[in-house]
């Protein structure tokens, strides 16, 4: 049959009517042609990636793929390492307030966001192969489908089962009133059966988590609140409330409505613009230009990136010709640039503004801001001045309850940039004024007054919508909305409901994907591309992709609006995606997939099909999840995602019940909770590319643990220096240095030493006068200083003669050889650890644990491992995390039986 730009189905209309479409029905002949045309794959890893060697360039279906960039090694020692501790998570990961905030199902994979995915290197092929890979994944699919019968089996007999009645208590029997109160406390029942929003009738598995036992511990938790407050003393006793679990509140018949009453201060504008010196001016062809104060202020946004970390963004000519589009504008608008005679004076060129200036006066306002030398009070005095300016928009009371909001800041104006390679890079994003915020409040509370002379656009009192005030930014025309933030109940309540949807998943994934696997064969072309990318998203872990608006928006995409040219074809079922995802990140990856799959993607891409035509071009978003909704209400393509990973984590950590491992040490415990979670993010491709600091990180912690090992050498040394009849007792093995440690390493590792001594000792006194002046007492002398520096003099004479005896003197109060062998083996426990960190930290190299963990992987899960192997929950959750995920922890804290 032939391609046609028009769809000859009467009752299949086309997804997308534009460009080359697929044939609406696939013939019996044209089946047979694609089957002698792909040969048959040796079978085995369909539905993972499939890990290349990039120092090899393959082509595939006309498309090679570049060499990987060669890393230099680093010879420098190094010691610290950022947000890396022995106390430490092994896996921690600095994360900004931002990425916390942004709890989003789709939260990006890749860790960076300005660096393309690259496909991940050969080299560690042999940490999991690619057979126990799919073979894993297998063996977990059968028992999701075994679990789903089972739970399917449970509802239908219970629904099988009548309800006993009690004879004397039956409606026929009872007066109206009794029967009336019995009704009431039936109703109560049901109510609190659906306390979490999971069905009556659903497993024992499935029960939401506030029935495991948690009733007695509310009870007893209501009862000693007063208690505990009766401790507090002032303000704090009158602040401090009993904690609403509202996980185990009564589920309200109308859940659309979100609030009853409603109270905040509004939003904190960003400060006013400060007008440069009289004397600082932008030259234009070579002569100082008075501006406007609207243009001189867009003029300070293009200064203040023209530092070498944003510089790259002012080569980009669509970042160039945007910014100068919008500031010529912005000056011709305000009443246009004057020279010093006050003639008016055309913009017409970027090229002959020169910003140098205006440059030279920012830099030197921000780097004396950043070496401005603040005492302790000046420091306090400061943080107290900015406390005072945020307090009131901090919270706001949600149903008489004191809620913290995220975003109470109104962004400043300043030059828009985008991900990726965003047609709208540089444009000036505008002040946002009061006329342009609608306030979200309660009927009965006070409306939040506007900075003096201005107005609200609107006032409104939508109970169903959880943002506090909302605008519209002048770039996209995209709304920006204040919401409560990541600890609030409400973001709570949204992610346990998310988490819930994927645990309903669980009943349904036999089926569904029993259902696909049949159509991914079927005649017609629409339900063909709808079970092929269902197969995509489920096995690949590919977001579903969303309609674009290509003009005014970066050209990324998802699995249903995947281009003819995003992928590329190696048979006998290898499949390379290449393409701009989420926050224009490159997922350029090639996974095997199922035989059928791959047939049906080249019939996807056959000819008259080429560049810039729809893959699935019988199938949008919106389709694929109103087909899903059919088996289950609210079921989407990102559930998917929650599921494949949660279910996946749970049936990990429930093999490690029988593993010796998780009877050792916490960090040792840690480490096979990072283990589970890795495989998670491998098998869900959960994947990023390996950072540019990967290498430098490793080395630092290799320093560290070999500092570690000469610091432990020294302390046996002087063992022998006190008892040198100890190397016959011990042999002679135990106080070798480490083969690892060189004399070279050595003296670099002790000038090391010495200086961090010196950096200690000058940062010491600094501190000490700091205190001095606060406290108005006369500072301390530089003599002061210099002789406190003779300690490191000492330290340094002290290596030399080491290097030189060969022996090393016993230092401390009351040296004996016991103290030093505790000392010793307390150093090993050390290097036991580090080394541990280091192991999980290379394994981690390609895999991003913290989005698994934070937006895929129910935190039950983390925290009934926590509980069950004795693990505290902060080796897991920070502070943040744990604010997060408060409803997590407390409402499994008596349940070590909850499974996902």
């Amino acid at each position: 049959m032939a391609y046609s730009g028009t769809s000859s189905d009467d009752d299949m209309p086309l997804a997308r009517p534009n460009g080359k479409v697929s044939a609406a029905k696939i013939t019996a002949s044209m089946d047979k042609a694609l089957d002698r045309s792909v040969p048959k794959p040796s079978g085995g890893g369909e539905g993972i990636l499939v890990r290349r060697n990039n120092s090899d360039a393959m082509e595939v279906d006309g498309a090679v793929n570049n060499k990987r960039k060669s890393r230099t090694s680093i010879t420098k020692i190094h010691y610290k390492i950022d947000s890396d501790s022995d106390g430490e998570p092994l896996a921690k990961r600095q994360r900004s307030n931002q990425a916390l905030e942004s709890d989003s199902d789709d939260e990006p994979i890749s860790k960076s966001k300005s660096t393309p995915r690259k496909a991940v290197d050969d080299s560690s092929d042999d940490d999991i192969p690619l057979g126990n890979l799919a073979k894993k994944k297998a063996a977990i699919e059968k028992v999701a489908a075994k679990e789903a019968q089972a739970i399917r089996a449970k509802e239908a007999k219970k629904k099988a089962t009548p309800r006993k009645s009690i004879k004397n208590e039956s409606d026929d029997d009872a007066p109206l009133a009794k029967s009336s109160s019995n009704k009431r406390q039936s109703n109560g029942v049901a109510a609190k059966r659906k306390s979490n929003g999971v069905k009556k009738e659903e497993s024992d598995s499935d029960v939401p988590i506030s029935k495991k036992s948690k009733a007695t511990t509310s009870a007893k938790k209501g009862k000693s609140a007063p208690a505990k407050q009766t401790k507090k003393a002032g303000k704090e006793e009158e602040e401090e409330e009993e904690e609403y679990e509202w996980w185990n509140a009564t589920r309200p018949e109308d859940d659309s409505i979100k609030w009853q009453t409603l109270e905040h201060n509004g939003v904190l504008f960003a400060p006013a613009y400060e007008p440069l010196p009289k004397h600082i001016k932008l030259k234009y062809d070579g002569q100082d230009v008075t501006l406007p104060l609207e243009a001189e202020e867009a003029a300070s946004f293009w200064v203040a990136m023209m530092t070498p970390a944003s510089s790259h963004h002012l080569e980009n000519p669509t970042f160039r010709q945007n910014f100068f589009e919008d500031f010529a504008e912005i000056v011709k608008k305000a009443g246009g640039a004057k020279n010093s005679a006050g003639d008016k004076v055309p913009i017409k060129s970027l090229e002959k503004c020169d910003f140098g200036n205006m440059y030279d006066h920012w830099l030197a306002k921000t780097e004396a801001k950043k070496n401005k030398n603040l005492s302790k009070a000046e420091k306090d005095a400061a943080k107290a001045e900015k406390d005072k300016l945020e307090a009131p928009y901090i919270t706001c009371l949600w149903d008489g309850r004191k809620q913290k909001v995220g975003n109470f800041r109104v962004e400043p104006p300043s030059l828009f940039r985008g991900r990726g390679e965003h047609p709208k890079t540089g444009r000036v994003k505008s002040r946002v004024w009061p006329e342009q915020i609608t306030i979200n409040i309660g009927k009965e509370a006070k409306v939040p007054e506007p900075p003096k002379g201005h107005k609200w656009k609107a006032v409104q009192h939508d109970q169903k919508a959880t943002w506090l005030a909302m605008w519209q930014e002048n770039i996209n025309g995209a709304y920006k909305y204040v919401m409560l933030g990541a600890a609030s109940d409400v973001k709570g309540q949204s992610d346990f409901k998310k988490f819930e949807k994927a645990r309903e998943l669980k009943k349904h994934i036999d089926k569904i994907r029993r259902d696909y696997n049949k159509e991914l064969k079927s005649e017609i072309m629409a339900d063909r591309q709808r079970a092929t990318a269902m197969y995509l998203i489920d096995k690949l872990a590919l977001r579903a992709g969303n309609e674009k608006d290509t003009e005014n928006e970066a050209d990324t995409v998802g699995c249903c609006s995947l281009k003819f040219e995003h992928i590329s074809l190696e048979p006998p079922n290898n499949v390379t995606f290449d393409f701009l995802g989420k926050d224009s990140i490159r997922y350029n990856e090639t996974a095997k997939v199922d035989a059928q799959v791959f047939k049906n993607l080249k019939l996807f891409k056959k000819a008259p099909k080429s560049d810039g035509d729809d893959l699935f071009d019988r199938l949008t978003t919106s389709q694929l999840n109103k087909h899903l909704n059919s088996y289950m209400q609210g079921l989407t393509a990102k559930v998917f995602r929650t599921y494949n990973a949660s279910f996946t984590m749970s049936r990990l950590l429930r093999e490690l019940e029988n593993d010796p491992r998780s009877k050792g040490s916490v960090a040792e415990k840690v480490k096979l909770y990072n283990d589970c979670n890795r495989q998670v993010a491998i098998l869900c491709n959960h994947k990023r590319s390996v950072g540019a600091s990967h290498e430098q990180q490793m080395q630092k912690m290799g320093d560290r643990i070999k500092g570690l090992r000469y610091q432990q050498w020294r302390t046996k040394m002087m063992i022998l220096d006190i008892d040198p009849s100890q190397k016959k007792k011990k042999g002679a093995a135990y106080f070798q240095l480490d083969e690892e440690i060189d004399k070279e390493w050595v003296l670099a590792h002790q000038q090391f030493l010495v200086e961090e001594q010196r950096t200690k000792i000058t940062k010491k006194f600094e501190k000490d006068n700091e205190k001095l002046k606060a406290d108005k007492e006369k500072p301390l002398p530089e003599k002061e200083l210099k002789e406190r520096l003779l300690a490191a003099k000492e330290l340094e004479t002290k290596f030399k003669k080491e290097n030189k005896t060969k022996k090393v003197e016993a230092e401390g109060r009351g040296p004996t050889v016991e103290k030093f062998v505790t000392a010793v083996e307390k150093l090993d426990d050390r290097v036991k650890v580090l080394e541990l960190q280091a192991e999980d930290r290379d394994g981690n190299k390609e895999v991003a644990l913290g989005t698994s963990k934070i937006n895929y992987i129910d935190p039950r899960l983390t925290v009934v491992f926590s509980k069950k192997f004795d693990v505290p929950i902060e080796r897991f959750f920070s502070k943040s995390l744990r604010d997060k995920f408060r409803w997590a922890i407390k409402s499994v804290e008596d349940a070590d039986d909850w499974e996902f």
